[in-house]
């Protein structure tokens, strides 16, 4: 229903969004958030092909016949799912923020 209000705008409404300081505040804030975390994964799921490649220190007993490289795969998914639940929760400011933009746009209307 939303998408119907919106697909009859015109081309000037939506750059009077994009130019708006509060879709501007939206951008800046998901930018914030989401580029250092999305370094971090790339770089934490990458060291392991790299470290388990190049090196031997991942080949080093952690408990019994565990090494530490199986330990760090399994780290692998325990980050995947903490930044999965980090994202959902970071996105309901997200979604605060984008109908700040949407009352705006309203109000302005």
């Amino acid at each position: 229903m939303e998408a119907k209000k919106f697909n009859a705008n015109s081309e000037s409404d939506y750059t009077s969004i994009v130019q708006s300081s509060s879709f501007q505040r939206l951008l800046s804030e998901k930018k914030k958030f989401i580029m250092p975390l999305t370094i971090f994964f790339f770089c934490f799921y990458f060291a392991l092909p790299i470290m388990t490649s190049y090196s031997t220190v991942l080949n080093n007993k952690f408990i019994g016949n565990i090494s530490w490289a199986w330990v760090f795969a399994f780290l692998q998914f325990v980050m995947t799912w903490g930044l999965c639940t980090l994202y959902s929760n970071k996105a309901a400011k997200f979604d605060k923020l984008a109908n700040q933009v949407i009352q705006e746009k309203e109000a302005n209307s």
